[in-house]
Protein backbone atom coordinates (compact mmCIF):
# COMPACT_ATOMS: atom_id res chain seq x y z
CA UNK A 1 0.00 0.00 0.00
CA UNK A 2 1.49 3.23 -0.77
CA UNK A 3 2.30 5.44 2.16
CA UNK A 4 0.07 8.20 3.04
CA UNK A 5 0.72 12.41 3.43
CA UNK A 6 -1.05 14.88 5.08
CA UNK A 7 -0.67 18.32 4.91
CA UNK A 8 -2.81 20.54 7.53
CA UNK A 9 -2.01 23.93 8.62
CA UNK A 10 -1.49 25.39 11.78
CA UNK A 11 -2.43 22.76 14.40
CA UNK A 12 -3.96 26.22 16.61
CA UNK A 13 -6.36 27.45 14.41
CA UNK A 14 -7.07 24.90 11.27
CA UNK A 15 -9.85 22.56 12.84
CA UNK A 16 -10.60 21.31 9.41
CA UNK A 17 -6.92 20.04 9.67
CA UNK A 18 -7.69 18.87 13.37
CA UNK A 19 -9.93 16.44 11.55
CA UNK A 20 -8.77 14.14 9.54
CA UNK A 21 -5.33 14.35 11.44
CA UNK A 22 -7.04 12.87 15.04
CA UNK A 23 -9.09 10.55 13.29
CA UNK A 24 -5.55 8.82 11.29
CA UNK A 25 -3.89 8.67 15.05
CA UNK A 26 -6.84 7.24 16.75
CA UNK A 27 -7.31 4.92 13.77
CA UNK A 28 -3.05 3.77 14.34
CA UNK A 29 -2.81 4.56 10.70
CA UNK A 30 0.71 5.94 9.54
CA UNK A 31 1.28 9.19 7.67
CA UNK A 32 3.48 11.60 7.04
CA UNK A 33 2.77 15.11 7.87
CA UNK A 34 2.95 18.41 6.45
CA UNK A 35 2.36 21.67 7.87
CA UNK A 36 1.80 24.68 6.03
CA UNK A 37 1.46 27.75 8.35
CA UNK A 38 -1.43 30.29 6.92
CA UNK A 39 -2.16 33.42 6.53
CA UNK A 40 1.47 33.82 5.79
CA UNK A 41 3.60 35.28 2.71
CA UNK A 42 4.05 32.50 1.11
CA UNK A 43 0.75 30.51 2.17
CA UNK A 44 -0.97 30.20 -1.05
CA UNK A 45 2.41 29.31 -2.73
CA UNK A 46 3.03 26.26 -0.66
CA UNK A 47 -0.59 25.51 -0.72
CA UNK A 48 -0.82 25.67 -4.39
CA UNK A 49 2.16 23.49 -5.05
CA UNK A 50 0.67 20.49 -2.75
CA UNK A 51 -2.93 20.86 -4.49
CA UNK A 52 -4.62 22.92 -6.65
CA UNK A 53 -7.19 23.24 -4.39
CA UNK A 54 -4.91 25.65 -2.46
CA UNK A 55 -6.32 24.69 0.99
CA UNK A 56 -6.18 22.66 3.59
CA UNK A 57 -6.20 19.52 5.12
CA UNK A 58 -4.75 17.84 1.65
CA UNK A 59 -4.49 13.72 1.76
CA UNK A 60 -2.17 12.05 -0.69
CA UNK A 61 -1.80 8.63 -1.46
CA UNK A 62 0.40 7.46 -3.91
CA UNK A 63 -0.93 9.18 -6.90
CA UNK A 64 -3.67 10.41 -5.48
CA UNK A 65 -4.77 13.50 -4.06
CA UNK A 66 -8.11 13.80 -2.11
CA UNK A 67 -9.15 16.96 -0.17
CA UNK A 68 -11.96 18.60 2.55
CA UNK A 69 -11.69 16.92 5.22
CA UNK A 70 -15.26 14.70 5.21
CA UNK A 71 -13.95 13.84 1.81
CA UNK A 72 -10.45 12.63 3.37
CA UNK A 73 -12.42 10.83 6.30
CA UNK A 74 -14.85 8.96 3.91
CA UNK A 75 -11.97 8.13 1.17
CA UNK A 76 -9.89 6.48 4.41
CA UNK A 77 -13.20 4.36 5.83
CA UNK A 78 -13.56 2.97 2.19
CA UNK A 79 -9.46 2.11 1.86
CA UNK A 80 -8.73 0.56 5.37
CA UNK A 81 -12.60 -0.96 6.09
CA UNK A 82 -10.79 -2.69 9.09
CA UNK A 83 -10.00 0.50 11.29
CA UNK A 84 -13.90 1.38 11.74
CA UNK A 85 -13.60 4.40 10.98
CA UNK A 86 -17.89 4.54 11.00
CA UNK A 87 -20.25 2.79 13.23
CA UNK A 88 -20.71 -1.03 12.22
CA UNK A 89 -24.01 -0.76 12.57
CA UNK A 90 -26.45 0.32 9.49
CA UNK A 91 -28.63 3.07 11.32
CA UNK A 92 -25.52 3.96 13.78
CA UNK A 93 -23.78 4.50 10.54
CA UNK A 94 -26.20 6.71 8.72
CA UNK A 95 -26.74 8.47 11.66
CA UNK A 96 -23.08 9.61 11.95
CA UNK A 97 -22.34 10.57 8.37
CA UNK A 98 -25.59 12.27 8.68
CA UNK A 99 -24.35 14.31 11.87
CA UNK A 100 -21.18 14.98 10.30
CA UNK A 101 -22.57 16.15 7.34
CA UNK A 102 -24.64 19.09 9.58
CA UNK A 103 -21.01 19.74 11.07
CA UNK A 104 -19.49 20.00 7.48
CA UNK A 105 -22.18 22.09 6.32
CA UNK A 106 -23.56 23.99 8.84
CA UNK A 107 -23.52 25.72 12.26
CA UNK A 108 -21.36 29.24 10.61
CA UNK A 109 -22.14 31.34 12.95
CA UNK A 110 -20.57 29.43 15.64
CA UNK A 111 -17.40 28.86 13.47
CA UNK A 112 -17.22 32.50 13.15
CA UNK A 113 -17.78 33.87 16.43
CA UNK A 114 -15.69 31.10 18.09
CA UNK A 115 -12.99 30.17 15.96
CA UNK A 116 -10.95 27.50 16.79
CA UNK A 117 -8.09 28.89 18.96
CA UNK A 118 -6.59 26.45 21.28
CA UNK A 119 -4.40 28.30 22.71
CA UNK A 120 -7.11 31.09 23.97
CA UNK A 121 -9.04 30.74 27.30
CA UNK A 122 -11.84 33.71 27.57
CA UNK A 123 -15.06 33.81 28.02
CA UNK A 124 -17.25 35.07 25.27
CA UNK A 125 -20.88 34.83 26.05
CA UNK A 126 -23.11 33.98 22.93
CA UNK A 127 -24.24 37.41 21.69
CA UNK A 128 -26.91 36.57 19.52
CA UNK A 129 -30.40 34.26 19.35
CA UNK A 130 -28.16 32.07 16.76
CA UNK A 131 -24.86 31.63 18.43
CA UNK A 132 -26.80 30.18 21.03
CA UNK A 133 -29.10 28.26 18.92
CA UNK A 134 -26.47 26.30 17.17
CA UNK A 135 -25.00 25.79 20.42
CA UNK A 136 -27.68 24.48 21.62
CA UNK A 137 -28.27 22.01 18.54
CA UNK A 138 -24.68 20.94 18.83
CA UNK A 139 -25.50 20.12 22.39
CA UNK A 140 -28.31 17.97 21.09
CA UNK A 141 -26.79 16.49 18.97
CA UNK A 142 -24.50 14.96 21.33
CA UNK A 143 -26.94 14.29 23.96
CA UNK A 144 -28.91 12.37 21.44
CA UNK A 145 -26.26 10.39 20.18
CA UNK A 146 -24.22 9.57 23.79
CA UNK A 147 -27.89 8.22 25.03
CA UNK A 148 -28.08 5.95 22.35
CA UNK A 149 -24.53 5.02 23.04
CA UNK A 150 -25.02 4.20 26.25
CA UNK A 151 -22.30 2.30 28.02
CA UNK A 152 -20.44 1.23 24.97
CA UNK A 153 -17.46 4.00 25.10
CA UNK A 154 -17.65 7.70 25.85
CA UNK A 155 -18.01 8.63 22.15
CA UNK A 156 -20.70 9.70 20.36
CA UNK A 157 -21.08 6.31 19.09
CA UNK A 158 -19.14 3.96 21.58
CA UNK A 159 -16.01 4.20 20.34
CA UNK A 160 -14.06 7.14 18.60
CA UNK A 161 -15.28 7.59 14.81
CA UNK A 162 -15.49 10.32 11.98
CA UNK A 163 -18.53 11.38 13.89
CA UNK A 164 -16.00 12.28 16.84
CA UNK A 165 -13.20 13.54 14.05
CA UNK A 166 -16.11 16.23 13.03
CA UNK A 167 -16.93 17.20 16.16
CA UNK A 168 -13.86 17.20 17.89
CA UNK A 169 -12.69 21.26 17.07
CA UNK A 170 -15.98 22.14 18.42
CA UNK A 171 -15.23 20.91 21.88
CA UNK A 172 -11.89 22.67 21.49
CA UNK A 173 -14.15 25.95 20.89
CA UNK A 174 -16.29 25.10 23.98
CA UNK A 175 -13.29 24.90 26.09
CA UNK A 176 -11.38 28.06 25.06
CA UNK A 177 -14.75 30.35 25.08
CA UNK A 178 -15.69 28.76 28.64
CA UNK A 179 -19.10 28.13 26.97
CA UNK A 180 -21.72 26.09 30.08
CA UNK A 181 -22.75 23.14 28.59
CA UNK A 182 -25.46 20.35 29.78
CA UNK A 183 -23.62 17.59 32.04
CA UNK A 184 -23.18 15.22 29.24
CA UNK A 185 -21.76 17.68 26.71
CA UNK A 186 -19.16 18.53 29.26
CA UNK A 187 -18.45 14.77 29.96
CA UNK A 188 -18.02 14.38 25.82
CA UNK A 189 -15.98 17.23 25.42
CA UNK A 190 -13.54 16.11 28.33
CA UNK A 191 -13.02 12.63 26.29
CA UNK A 192 -12.06 13.99 23.43
CA UNK A 193 -9.55 16.42 25.07
CA UNK A 194 -8.41 13.81 27.04
CA UNK A 195 -7.62 11.32 24.26
CA UNK A 196 -3.73 11.27 24.01
CA UNK A 197 -3.78 12.05 20.15
CA UNK A 198 -5.41 15.21 20.67
CA UNK A 199 -2.79 15.86 23.49
CA UNK A 200 -0.09 15.34 20.92
CA UNK A 201 -1.88 18.37 18.82
CA UNK A 202 -2.38 20.06 21.61
CA UNK A 203 1.36 20.29 22.86
CA UNK A 204 2.32 21.19 18.93
CA UNK A 205 -0.57 23.81 19.15
CA UNK A 206 1.11 25.77 21.97
CA UNK A 207 4.55 24.99 20.23
CA UNK A 208 3.87 26.80 17.54
CA UNK A 209 5.34 30.30 16.65
CA UNK A 210 2.41 31.78 14.37
CA UNK A 211 -0.45 33.87 15.61
CA UNK A 212 -3.17 35.35 13.09
CA UNK A 213 -6.31 36.93 13.55
CA UNK A 214 -7.95 35.49 10.67
CA UNK A 215 -8.73 31.52 11.16
CA UNK A 216 -9.61 28.83 8.53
Amino acid sequence: MAAFTLVIGNKNYSSWSLRPWLAMRQAEIPFAEIVIPLYQPDSKRRLLAEAAVGRVPVLKHGERVIWDSLAILEYLAEELPDRQLWPAEPAARAHARSIAAEMHAGFVTLRRQLPMDIRARRHVAPTTGELAQQIERVQAIWRECRTRAGDRGPFLFGRFSNADAMYAPVATRFRSYDVPLDAVSQAYVDAILALPAFREWEAASLAEPWTITSTP
